[in-house]
């Protein structure tokens, strides 16, 4: 056997493995796919990408209009990081309920909602007159958000036959960098051209047209089960999701913010209702009643490449927020120019997505994620000899590497784990990668950039000069990635392709 193949699954652990399902039987098995010929994937799957495209777009398209916010409507930073911490919030609450709804309910409901929401909380926020009214209106986006990227997921893995997955989800990968790598650069552009209310102004538009088209073309993939919800279980997700990210980004603002409660406090909090979340699941999920089906963790690959993505979104994450600060604040560039120097890392990543996307079809993820998985650790450890007057064009270079890496590893690690599913746990499988890519963005961040912030006051009491401390936490901040990274290269051994004939059946 080749090294890039293996089987399916592994033994599963005690708990989650006596109650690991059966492939359901029956016609009305959920999201059971239509059958062969009825749908065009390629339209599906181009309307899907693109609106994915605008509301992923809008994460990242604020990042550069903070500082005019709270000159705008007179808040201290601390609330106006708000804008930013409320949508991750959302995300990481909603996100775990919609492997439940995407079985409720059909494609085009789920959509629809998706979209109205986006539209509503974008419209909201182009007309904000006060903070509060705009805080509101980026978590009514942030919950359409969180449905349509496990939409997404959902409904690539239910119409792609196995052997096509590395090709379109390399596509969906290149929109799904892009978006993120462009939203900097367009609000510093957009934030150059007017008001603030310009960065909702131009994307309102945009997403009603992508909204209309596919509500118009849109089919219905399978048919919705008629199944009730926990209402204990979406208590303690939300607090458990909730808290946790919360916690951690406290715990990452490395002294900057007071808080009545200790971000520890919330933290250990999320854990514990976290704790008792899963032990609900492992029970409701004998009865076919769980609101996020842990019986995905039971295949080995899932879980492997589950935790492969989350220590390399830590490390990618604590990168995107090292760089900015110091490319701002230690070489006094401005946001306009710290974005556009971002942005082609970003492009690199997306575009080298299909590109991937074959190679996985041709080669399988192994050959693909061990070569992505050292570049990354070594680029990771070039940022560690950043100082005061290294050349902006040297970090470009590293951080166009840094991207490139990772489109190595996460379009093969997404498809290779989820492609061990059976279909009826696909909605469940990608709302557990997407929950715990929020928890890892938020102890990513939380973790490098409290590194960051101490070993800044160390240099400082020792004497140093606020650049040259600033600097010095900088580098230990991506040291910590470099660590990360080194995580990364070892589980990305056990990484391994699903043999063809023993995917799950694709209908």
């Amino acid at each position: 056997m080749s090294d890039t193949t293996c089987t399916t699954e592994a033994e599963p652990t005690a708990a989650l493995a006596e109650t690991r399902p059966e492939p359901p039987a029956t016609p009305t098995s959920p999201k059971t796919p239509a059958p062969e010929g009825a749908v065009n994937v390629n339209l599906v799957m181009r309307i899907l990408t693109l609106s994915t495209f605008v509301v992923i777009l809008n994460e990242t398209i604020m990042v550069n209009a903070i500082p005019r916010l709270m000159r705008d409507f007179a808040v201290p930073a601390t609330s106006a990081q708000w804008l930013s911490t409320a949508f991750m919030l959302t995300m990481a609450v909603v996100i775990p309920a919609t492997g439940w709804f995407l079985q409720r309910v059909s494609t085009r409901t789920a959509y629809a909602l998706a979209m109205s929401l986006f539209l509503a909380g974008t419209a909201a926020a182009t007309l904000a007159p006060t903070f509060t009214v705009l805080l509101a209106a980026r978590v009514i986006q942030a919950s359409g958000t969180a449905v349509m990227m496990p939409l997404l997921m959902t409904t690539m893995m239910t119409l792609v036959p196995p052997q096509d997955r590395g090709k379109v989800m390399g596509n969906v990968t290149l929109v799904m960098s892009v978006a993120p790598a462009l939203g900097p650069a367009v609000s510093g552009l957009l934030l150059e051209l007017g008001s603030w209310r310009l960065i909702f102004a131009v994307v309102l538009p945009i997403a009603g047209v992508v909204g209309s088209l596919g509500l118009r073309e849109l089919v219905n993939i399978g048919e919705p089960t008629s199944t009730r919800i926990d209402l204990p279980s979406v208590v303690l997700s939300a607090i458990g999701f909730g808290a946790l990210v919360y916690g951690l980004s406290g715990l990452g603002e490395g002294g900057r913010a007071t808080h009545t409660i200790p971000p520890t406090v919330v933290t250990a909090a999320g854990v514990v209702a976290l704790v008792a979340f899963v032990r609900r699941q492992v029970v409701l999920q004998r009865g076919g009643g769980a609101l996020l089906d842990l019986r995905t963790l039971t295949f080995r690959p899932f879980a492997v490449s589950l935790g492969l993505m989350c220590l390399a979104f830590m490390a990618m994450m604590g990168a995107m927020i090292l760089l900015p600060l110091y490319l701002q604040d230690v070489l006094h560039l401005s946001t306009l120019m710290t974005g556009l120097l971002l942005m082609p890392g970003g492009l690199v990543m997306g575009l080298l997505g299909p590109v991937v996307g074959r190679a996985y079809d041709r080669f399988g993820a192994p050959r693909l994620v061990i070569p992505g998985a050292v570049v990354m650790a070594v680029t990771l450890a070039l940022f560690t000899r950043v100082g005061t007057d290294t050349s902006p064009w040297l970090l470009l270079a590293d951080y166009v590497f840094l991207m490139a890496s990772l489109g190595l590893v996460f379009t093969p690690v997404f498809t290779s784990g989820l492609s061990v599913l059976p279909p009826h746990l696909y909605a469940h499988g990608s709302a557990v990668l997407g929950s715990l890519q929020q928890v890892a963005a938020a102890a990513g961040t939380a973790i490098v950039v409290s590194v960051m912030a101490g070993r800044a006051a160390t240099a400082t009491a020792g004497g140093a000069a606020p650049l040259d401390a600033l600097s010095t936490g900088v580098r230990w901040g991506f040291g910590v990635g470099a660590v990360l990274a080194l995580g990364v290269v070892g589980v990305a051994f056990a990484i391994r392709t699903p043999k063809l004939e023993d995917a799950p059946a694709h209908h």
